[in-house]
């Protein structure tokens, strides 16, 4: 095999070859000439570089020439804030989860309303007996005997009643009475649960929604800071060319750029991140990237920042679904209490009504098969371990009140502090914005400033770097400021039940 060199100065007339054998096999190995792209490669009708009318992918390169670009990404799914909150309802697992849960405690109510009404239980039976049987005298006689019972009731085996109705009643009437309020109650709560779980997942879905809206927006502001960078980091070069700069400014530029680039890869890297987040809010495929439709950010004004805080806080206390459900967990409790003091007083009922055929006879022979019918009335009155388990129920249903009491009041020093900090935020968040809005215009005026000095020769390119690394701060300040706004709005009106109100 012949050893050509990596740059050779001129090919041979003839393709380089030779033979390379491993394992016994021989194989021809030939240089191969790169073959250029051919002067007419360019756009095609719909925009693509085409090669030979073939489509070209060409690499992603930052302006400082470093190629970067992740793996392609499926086509991504395009979002506003309005259709992402759309998209929040039944057939998401935490809001579709509670709701089911309202399904059953209903499902649980009506149960309980129906707690007195009888059951009815068809069937049938068979006994047979061989050996020893006291009689009803006393006396043990040797009995082989069988009897047989069907129709509705089963069990009976002789004289007595049909042990197993086949129509039967059997509660405790204290059930009968409050059961259905205490489930009633119960069935209330778990719906304003619902209501809570479903405004807290609309929260979720707008803080995520404006995280991706700020990483995506971020990614602008380092894009529009690579191109002035790489704009000055060429005045700066050819400064350093001509003898007019330094080359060691050329190189703090250049550095500069490779630091924008690493700012501009973290920031694609928080980009996806935000998605996914966002993609898991609303229960939808994260492989697919989410883009937001908002070519920019803007202050969302929800709640006028001049509400008064009491009058805020009061509104919060009405409309709060957690409250409402502290609310009707107390009544539950209190019902529950009022049926442990009243059931030593209230009977167990059993109501039982049999109606069938019965037959039996000695041996192996059944016969005298006839119609029979049983009805049962009992009523039991119970005291619970003489006394004290009443003392005990009713203490421990007590107890349950009075912690149903305090998370009651627990959520509402919640809801409290949860309106009053949003306030705050939405209040002080607004002064944060005017402010950066003046230094964005200031910040601006010295990187022009700057800029025209060095093109009047007035000045060295690198002494404008301070001015684009300002002005990236204040428009990320400005960013931040308005998508924390915006935030403070929407958990303001979270706070308050999402009692949304238009401005006009």
């Amino acid at each position: 095999m012949r050893t050509v060199s990596h740059e050779p100065s001129q090919l041979p007339a003839e393709p380089v070859s030779g033979v390379l054998t491993v394992d016994g096999r021989n194989y021809k190995v030939q240089l191969v000439e790169e073959v250029p792209p051919p002067s007419h490669a360019g756009p095609n009708a719909a925009g693509q570089v085409t090669r030979n009318g073939e489509p070209v992918r060409l690499p992603v390169a930052s302006p400082s020439g470093a190629e970067y670009g992740p793996p392609a990404m499926p086509e991504a799914i395009e979002l506003n804030l309005p259709t992402a909150l759309s998209m929040v309802g039944g057939q998401h697992p935490a809001v579709g989860f509670a709701q089911w849960r309202v399904q059953e405690a209903y499902a649980r109510f009506d149960r309980a309303k129906v707690l007195w009404l009888p059951s009815i239980q068809p069937g049938f039976s068979f006994d047979q007996h061989d050996g020893n049987y006291q009689a009803s005298d006393g006396s043990i006689v040797d009995v082989n005997r069988n009897s047989f019972q069907y129709g509705l009731g089963t069990g009976a085996t002789g004289a007595g009643t049909t042990p197993n109705p086949g129509i039967v009643a059997r509660f405790h009437l204290a059930d009968a009475i409050f059961q259905p309020a205490i489930a009633q109650k119960t069935a209330w709560a778990r719906g304003h649960a619902a209501d809570g779980v479903l405004n807290q997942q609309l929260l979720t879905v707008a803080v995520a929604y404006l995280d991706l809206l700020d990483a995506v927006q971020d990614l602008k502001i380092i894009e529009e800071t690579q191109q002035h960078t790489a704009a000055i980091a060429q005045l700066t070069s050819d400064f350093a060319a001509t003898g007019q700069g330094l080359q060691a400014d050329a190189d703090r530029l250049a550095t500069e750029r490779m630091l924008v680039d690493n700012r501009y890869a973290s920031a694609r890297e928080r980009a996806e991140i935000a998605s996914s987040r966002l993609a898991q809010a609303l229960s939808i495929d994260a492989s697919q990237p989410i883009a937001p439709l908002d070519l920019t950010v803007l202050p969302l004004d929800m709640a006028p920042v001049a509400w008064d805080r009491p009058e805020l806080i009061r509104t919060g206390l009405v409309n709060r679904p957690e409250l409402k459900e502290a609310q009707s967990l107390v009544a539950a409790a209190c019902e529950e209490y009022r049926r442990q003091q009243y059931s030593p007083f209230i009977p167990s009922v059993l109501l039982g009504f049999s109606n069938g055929g019965f037959g039996g006879g000695l041996g192996d022979s059944i016969s005298n098969v006839d119609s029979r019918y049983d009805f049962d009335a009992v009523l039991t009155w119970e005291i619970r371990n003489l006394g004290f388990g009443e003392g005990a129920a009713r203490r421990e249903s007590n107890a349950l009140v009075e912690q149903a009491k305090f998370a009651k009041l627990r959520i509402l020093d919640q809801v409290a502090r949860e309106v009053a900090e949003a306030h705050a935020q939405v209040t002080h968040r607004a002064v944060r914005i005017s402010i950066t809005e003046q230094a964005i215009r200031s910040a601006q005026d010295s990187y022009d400033r700057n800029l025209r000095r060095i093109r009047d020769g007035q000045g060295l390119p690198l002494e404008v770097l301070q001015s684009i690394r300002a002005l990236e701060d204040a428009r990320r300040a400005y960013l931040n400021a308005v998508i924390e706004y915006n935030q403070a709005q929407f958990r303001l009106q979270w706070a308050l039940g999402w009692p949304v109100v238009a401005n006009g």
